[in-house]
């Protein structure tokens, strides 16, 4: 009798312990549906996301690969319908909004106005998509890129004409090659290094961050990066077509910019060196100023190196075709300007010279004051978005330069700027508490992204990059990240990141990117959007998000890595 009431009673409960699951499931899946609807309590973004038929769910399949085919979407913040964008036609396909050619011949040609940004107003802004060249297929990985690039990418030839001598660019079969020539170092960009290295410290880490100056393909950037030095290069869009789109496409860092008549977008004290190879800036002009503005970004301790005219003109100036007198005066002026600005000579040695700026100021400021030179009265010397460059001479910052450590140890060691207070709202512990949270972010990302420093992604850009945690977590030899920090963030930190040995630039969102069209593998964007409460809307993001994300990354694949940070 016992054992029928004790099998009765386990039947009751299997029931019971059957009907709790079966309710318990119905549960949780309408509350999974409930949430995925898009009206629960998630944060601003996710609403966003999920209105724009985007997943932030983290998922391990996620496809990276390459995608040309198909239709992008881009959520309008005024109706709740996804509105569908058609491809613009073919010959915008390198279409560069505020570097647009037929725009820039309508403005001065003195110093060089015309190169500088000239950004669309509202009402002439394109809303299309812009398509990939005929035949585009996924760049080689690093290291290979820096050395070929599928010509579809960009079929241009003229500099395989213009250049041929100067070893710059090849055409064979269907991929240009790069041989790492310049117009100052035809046999080769690492012969050339091997030059400076016998005077700068490349070596053991001292120099991490260059600027180079009219950068051509930036040859010079592509070989200083195996030495661990990472360069910023520029050049405009000009006659030299596509020199900054060669230089992306094969991986290397590098912006259309010019030197004129608005400040370099970088903070001062960023770069440990800086580089003109034959870059016909003239340097003397308007009382030094482009010199002023190169010693604006340039520390305590750094180097500038000029190599081709007016260096050695008693032996080259027929070469050059230029009157000997006039190579003379041009030299003499950069040589005054340099004792100005407390530059030493270190080298001179046929077409190179090299300079290095001293760590303080005072033991040159009687002859500053003797020639009653001009020294900058601006409060901040990183105020420069679209501000006027001035022939004033930059007082050199508080930080103590000396405290810099070579790379990588500087990579995670406190900055300068944090040591000393100059960032408001950013002490030590705040400094090494983000970093923790993003080596715990990347870490992440390397579970979803099993490819992502495996030379796959070279280029990565980003967009709101605050102390620059997410590209000192991410660091390694086959990539590099653009840290851009937004002209409305409340803490200007791009000093910071450049005090890292990274490197990174100034951008109002507002307006389209110094760059080509596909020229990044991959895209991020962590608390981006608190940007759509000021003055950048969420459809004015997309926009200068896709026109220059290469058409090789997935869009709904970037925007789950941008749910996924924060």
């Amino acid at each position: 009798m016992a054992t029928k009431l004790n099998s009765a009673d386990n039947r009751t409960r299997s029931s019971v312990s059957i009907f709790i699951v079966a309710g318990l499931c119905c549960f949780f899946y309408i509350l999974g549906a409930w949430q995925r609807s898009g009206f629960g309590k998630g944060d601003s973004i996710a609403v966003e996301m999920t209105k724009s038929a985007t997943e932030c769910n983290i998922i391990p399949n996620l496809n990276f690969e390459t995608h040309h085919g198909g239709e992008a979407g881009v959520i309008d913040d005024s109706d709740s319908k996804v509105k569908m964008f058609k491809p613009c036609k073919a010959h915008f396909t390198d279409y560069t909004p505020c570097q647009d050619q037929k725009r820039a011949m309508t403005f001065p040609r003195e110093n060089m106005i015309y190169r500088e940004r000239h950004c669309p107003p509202e009402n002439e802004k394109f809303h299309c998509l812009i398509p990939a060249p005929t035949g585009y297929v996924t760049p080689f990985p690093w290291p290979k890129s820096r050395d070929y690039v599928p010509y579809a990418n960009a079929p241009y030839k003229s500099l395989t004409v213009e250049k041929a001598i100067q070893n710059w660019i090849q055409y064979e079969g269907n991929v240009f090659k790069f041989p790492g020539g310049g117009t100052q170092f035809p046999q080769g960009a690492d012969a050339y290094i091997d030059q400076l290295a016998s005077v700068i410290p490349i070596k053991n880490g001292t120099v991490r961050t260059a600027l180079d100056t009219g950068c051509g393909v930036a040859s010079w950037g592509a070989y200083l990066w195996k030495r661990n030095v990472i360069a910023m290069s520029f050049a405009p869009r000009d006659s030299h077509e596509a020199q900054v789109q060669f230089a992306l496409e094969r991986g290397v860092p590098a912006v259309i910019g010019v030197l004129g008549t608005i400040k370099m977008p970088y903070p001062s004290s960023a770069f440990d060196m800086a580089h003109c190879s034959r870059c016909l800036i003239p340097w003397g002009v308007n009382d030094g100023m482009y010199m002023k503005e190169v010693d604006r970004v340039l520390r305590p301790g750094g180097y500038w190196v000029l190599s081709g005219p007016p260096i050695n003109w008693k032996n080259n100036y027929k070469a050059w075709q230029r009157p000997k007198e006039e190579l003379q005066e041009e030299q003499r002026k950069i040589e005054e300007i340099a004792k100005l600005l407390c530059w030493d000579k270190k080298s001179e040695k046929g077409e190179i010279a090299i300079w290095q700026k001293r760590m303080n100021a005072g033991s040159c400021r009687r002859a500053q004051e003797n020639s009653q030179v001009k020294i900058c009265s601006t409060a901040d010397a990183d105020d420069v978005w679209y501000k006027k460059m001035e022939a004033c001479i930059t007082p050199y910052p508080k930080a103590n330069w000396d405290a810099i450590k070579p790379f990588p140890h500087r990579l995670f060691s406190v900055p300068p700027r944090i040591a000393s207070g100059s960032v408001s709202g950013v002490s030590v512990e705040t400094y090494q508490e983000d970093n923790k949270t993003w080596k715990k972010h990347v870490n992440a990302y390397r579970e979803i992204i099993k490819i992502i420093d495996t030379g796959r992604y070279r280029n990565i850009m980003d967009m709101n990059a605050g102390l620059g945690g997410f590209a000192a977590a991410l660091d390694s030899p086959k990539l590099w990240v653009m840290n851009v920090v937004p002209t409305i963030a409340e803490k200007n930190t791009l000093g910071v990141i450049y005090e890292r040995g990274l490197i990174g630039i100034y951008h109002d969102w507002c307006e389209a990117f110094s760059t080509y069209p596909r020229t990044y593998d991959l895209i991020h964007a962590s608390g981006f959007l608190v940007y759509t409460r000021a003055n950048v809307t969420l459809k004015t993001f997309f926009w200068r998000w896709i026109e220059f994300c290469d058409q090789r990354v997935q869009l709904s694949s970037a925007m789950k890595l941008m749910c996924l940070s924060r």
